[in-house]
């Protein structure tokens, strides 16, 4: 396997740190609201991820954490340590707890992750389960002597850290306090960042706790350096997470678990690109931030949306547009037309050569729209029916697209019959009757295509 490095800007040859056993992390989302289809192309890719390492026969250790406190509203346009709680936000705007604010979107997130026939993770880590271990984490840090207080928090002192922007590119001699973070008085440096906050009096918040060093909360950053440590060890393999993520959060992420370790945190970073819509930035405020259910709702499956993830490298920017979203609902109208014709037979063996060639092309940096060139070669090609059905049902260990429902799937003889009886009425010009049963045929999960000299095809309505 092939793998683009983020933190060395170059494809590198796979190496884990077991023979057969690899550990991964992905950055989940944070419950304050529902997850666009933006934030479900990140979710894929530790999907594809995943998957084509099982395909090269790993076990994978595979952990998402949910963010369910600590996320200010400003980090995303920089470490500013400062804002409002983004779940503390939204409790006081839908008049909810914090807590039953994290269990409404959470619950509708692994909803939405069931649809896309994502693989779930080992574990889902929620950030408030793990306040000890976050605590725990400061306290390392303090005791190593990369930390200070101030009036409002714990701080890390990144000038302590010799190879703090590594992965960034954002260092300390390169920022000017202000253009990217927001000017604290109190920091000694301004690429520092928040290990805990205080609470403050004339702050009422629902999610605080006791800590050495005052009442307060964790810092967004520090919630996935507790959990990864944790769960996956002092190294871990891969990280996955959106390339909006690189430049702050897992450039912290670094800093933080290094300094309290010692050692490598993360091997291998992969860094999905961001998904535009008609060109250009998603954005709620755009009205643009389209969610799963907003496909439903137009009569798009979910595997369209995964389907079309697929048609662009990951690292390369996925523009959405309706007709894009069409072209791929087309695209995998066709497979499935294809799969459900296919025959399934009991000494069907798949064909190795197009399967090793499927296989080079996911392991080149996850290539998935080569993958499904190879896919689509292997099926216009005249290598019998069941060595096809026997390769899309092993190509599909990766695809994840549901094709093993469509395999040895026989139209009703009832359905047949309703159409044989519509041929008669058309030929007698019975036409009202013969739209009535077309409907039908519709209602029952359908299409009925009319052919020349009276003939007729149905296909399913996947």
């Amino acid at each position: 396997m092939r793998i683009y490095n983020s933190l060395s800007r170059k494809i590198e040859e796979f190496k884990p740190q077991h023979d057969d056993l690899v550990t991964m992390y992905c950055c989940g989302p944070t419950v304050y609201m529902y997850a666009t289809i933006g934030n479900f192309r990140t979710y894929f890719l530790s999907d594809l991820v995943n998957r084509t390492l099982g395909l090269n026969g790993y076990k994978v250790h595979f952990v998402m954490n949910i963010t369910d406190v600590g996320h200010l509203s400003g980090d995303n346009e920089g470490d500013a340590d400062q804002g409002e709680d983004k779940l503390e936000k939204s409790a006081e705007k839908e008049g909810k707890s914090a807590k039953e604010i994290a269990d409404f979107y959470t619950k509708d997130f692994l909803k939405q992750y069931d649809k896309l026939n994502l693989k779930k993770p080992a574990k889902f880590t929620k950030a408030t389960e793990y306040i000890d271990k976050q605590i725990q984490l400061v306290g390392t840090l303090e005791d190593k002597g990369y930390t200070y207080k101030t009036s409002d928090g714990v701080y890390f002192d990144t000038s302590k850290f010799k190879d703090y922007g590594q992965l960034s590119g954002l260092s300390i001699e390169n920022i000017k306090e202000g253009a990217r973070v927001e000017i604290n008085p109190e920091k000694k440096n301004p690429t520092d960042f928040a290990l805990w906050k205080f609470s403050t009096p004339k702050e009422k918040r629902q999610q605080e706790w006791d800590s050495p060093w005052g009442r307060g909360y964790p810092g967004w950053h520090l919630e996935c350096s507790a959990m990864s440590l944790s769960e996956l060890g002092d190294t871990i393999d891969i990280h996955v997470g959106g390339e909006d993520l690189k430049m702050i959060h897992h450039q912290n992420e670094i800093a933080q678990s290094e300094c309290a370790t010692g050692k490598e945190f993360v091997k291998y970073w992969i860094h999905g690109a961001f998904m535009q819509v008609e060109g250009g930035r998603m954005g709620k405020s755009l009205g643009n931030a389209y969610l799963l259910p907003d496909l439903e709702e137009k009569g798009f499956d979910p595997m369209v949306l995964r389907y079309f993830y697929m048609s662009a490298h990951y690292r390369s920017p996925l523009n959405f547009t309706w007709e894009a979203l069409q072209n791929a609902q087309n695209s995998l109208n066709k497979l499935n037309d294809l799969v459900s014709g296919l025959k399934p037979e009991k000494d069907g063996k798949f064909s190795e050569k197009y399967m090793e060639r499927f296989k080079d092309k996911l392991n080149d940096d996850f290539n998935t729209p080569e993958a499904l060139a190879v896919m689509w070669e292997m099926l216009k090609n005249s290598i019998s029916e069941a060595s096809k059905l026997a390769t899309i049902v092993k190509m599909n260990e990766v695809l994840g697209l549901r094709l093993d429902e469509r395999i040895g799937f026989e139209i009703p003889q009832k359905i047949t019959d309703m159409a044989k009886t519509r041929v008669e009425y058309r030929k007698n010009g019975i036409w009202e009757k013969a739209d009535v049963l077309r409907k039908q045929i519709a209602e029952a999960g359908f299409i009925l295509e009319d052919l020349p000299d009276n003939g007729f095809k149905i296909k399913r309505r996947y």
